[in-house]
């Protein structure tokens, strides 16, 4: 599952729904939107991604040279099965059981799928290590996020690496405050198919470092991946161990 690309108010009122909902809405929206992502991913219909950012996370993950990876949040599993391609064993994992069917089908030797949230994940249900674990435009929420990291150093096999990409907070909220914060979310420049879309948890870049140490991980490294077009950073790409 992945962020949408831009973003609504982000200021909180006395009407904005609780955080549990927040984090049910989310799960909602990419139930809806399964089908019309798988499509828009298979299509190349995400430029940013075709242009930059499949190629920057793909890159991240050749330097760390894992034999084993988990895929956090895979989707209809692009990431997951070209890795499998590379000859690393994979597991994907994602809330939505259609996306988690999508992504097996026709998948190659080498690549697994489980459908499981990332609360699921945080109660320890997976007991494997990876050398690394990956989430690419898959971390929307607050405390899901949380209960997730918390469980990602023991899914870490020794000396291996997290990888996150994630929208650049810098450059994605330029209108409204630079503090941590529900936002909402839209489809914009998405096909008419795309309905219900997703809130998500902005957080600032320093408060991406303290998630991470919070749950004694430390950030090794911060890339920016470049849009040639703009000039401007397309995301940031963390990557941090134990």
């Amino acid at each position: 599952m992945l962020l949408p690309l831009h973003t609504g108010d982000d200021e909180a009122t006395d009407q904005e729904p609780p955080p549990a909902l927040m984090e049910e809405q989310i799960l909602a929206s990419w139930v809806v939107n399964a089908g019309a992502w798988t499509r828009a991913v298979r299509r190349g219909e995400i430029l940013s991604r075709v242009r930059v950012t499949n190629g920057a996370i793909l890159e991240a993950i050749a330097d760390c040279a894992p034999a084993t990876l988990l895929d956090l949040g895979c989707g209809e599993g692009w990431l997951a099965n070209h890795c499998a391609r590379q000859g690393i064993a994979v597991l994907g994992t994602d809330a939505v059981a259609e996306l988690t069917t999508a992504a097996a089908d026709g998948a190659p030797n080498g690549s697994r799928f489980q459908t499981l949230s990332y609360q699921q994940i945080g109660a320890r249900v997976l007991k494997e290590r990876f050398d690394v674990v990956v989430a690419n435009f898959s971390l929307l929420g607050n405390r899901s996020l949380d209960e997730l990291f918390a469980a990602l150093p023991a899914l870490l096999a020794p000396q291996g690496s997290v990888l996150v990409q994630t929208l650049h907070p810098m450059l994605i909220c330029p209108d409204h405050p630079y503090k941590d914060g529900w936002r909402e979310g839209v489809w914009a420049g998405f096909s008419p198919s795309f309905r219900t879309p997703a809130p998500w948890f902005f957080r600032t870049l320093e408060s991406w470092v303290q998630l991470f140490q919070r749950h004694g991980l430390v950030v090794r490294e911060l890339r920016e991946p470049i849009d040639p077009l703009s000039g401007q950073p397309a995301s940031v790409i963390f990557r941090a161990t134990v």
